[in-house]
Parts: C-alpha cells; structure tokens; sequence
C-alpha cells in the first residue's frame, strides 16, 4: 500500500483560543509547588523530631531517617524557590491560558464530586452520574444515550467486581436495597 503524504487534520471546536490571556505564569506556579513541598517537608520533619530522630543506644529512632529525608526535601525545595525568583526570563512564560484552565476545571470538578459522592452513594450510582454527566455535558451526546451507556457501563462493572471476582467496593443505599 501507498503511503499518503496527506495528512487529516480534525479541528476541535471547543479547543482553548489561542489568544486567551494567561491564568498562571510558570514561575509562579512553580513558586506554589515548592512553597507547598516546603510546608510539607516542615510538617512531616516535625513529626519525625516529635517521635524521636536521635540516634539512641540500640540504634536509630524511628525518626531519624525520615527526619533527615525531609530536611533534603526542604533544602531542595527552597534551593527551587531562589532559583525560580532568581531567574528573570521565566517569569513571563504562560503556564496555563483561562481557556486552558476552564477546560480541566471541567473535569477536576466532576471528578471532586464523584470521589465525594462515592462515600455516600456508592461507587456504581456515583459512576453513573460521572459517566453521563460527562458524555451529557462535555460530549454532547444526547441524554438517554448517555444515561443508558453509564447504566449499562455500571452495571457490567457490578457484575464484574461484585459477583465474578467478589471483589469488596464502596455500596450505597441502593446496593444495600437489594441486598448486596
């Protein structure tokens, strides 16, 4: 068979705008990360200087080596935070454009909710919600399509999970309802 030297190109309608401003440059989100390490270093070191990080008479304590892991951490982390303030020509790189942000916002925040719902509902009901939710609202599809394809998506994960491996997953009151 020939080779096609034509290439397919399919524009995606909702892809982010090329001119949407900026929502967060690199340095600053790379100031956030390392400010975040940092505060996690300082957290898990002073609980590891509470239990013990001395070196006692039978050997270590049981602090003592992640004590020092969290100390590399946050040398490393603000070792990452000078070089980031300290390195002009980044500061105006863009890291992500609103666009860009609102686009995974729209899956960051169905995803929150379907991780929380999970306590309550179970993880088959919360599914179907997560499923549909995202075929209705990101994908388009028409409703009933997209409620009978997370039903039926759910419910071969049931039969799968609960009834071929026996595997033990978060229910809710409808899996309780029928007695499972």
């Amino acid at each position: 068979m020939p080779i096609s030297e034509t290439e397919i190109v399919v524009d995606d309608p909702t892809a982010p705008a090329d001119n949407s401003p900026a929502a967060a440059t690199t340095r600053t989100v790379k100031a956030v990360v390392y400010l975040l390490l940092l505060a996690f270093a300082m957290l898990l070191g002073f609980d590891n200087w509470r239990n013990g990080m001395g070196w006692a008479k039978d050997g270590p304590q049981s602090g003592y080596v992640p004590f020092y892991l969290c100390a590399i951490l946050a040398g490393a982390s603000l070792y990452g935070l000078g070089a980031a303030f300290l390195r002009r020509q980044e500061g105006g790189d863009t890291f992500v454009t609103r666009d860009q942000l609102r686009r995974v916002m729209q899956v960051f925040f169905p995803t929150f909710l379907f991780v929380a719902l999970t306590q309550w509902l179970g993880i088959y009901v919360a599914s179907v919600l997560l499923v549909a939710g995202f075929m209705w609202m990101i994908g388009r599809i028409a409703l009933w399509k997209s409620l009978l394809t997370s039903f039926l998506f759910a419910l071969s994960m049931f039969l799968t999970f609960e009834i071929a491996f026996d595997v033990i997953m978060p229910k809710g009151p409808i899996e309780a309802a029928l007695g499972f």
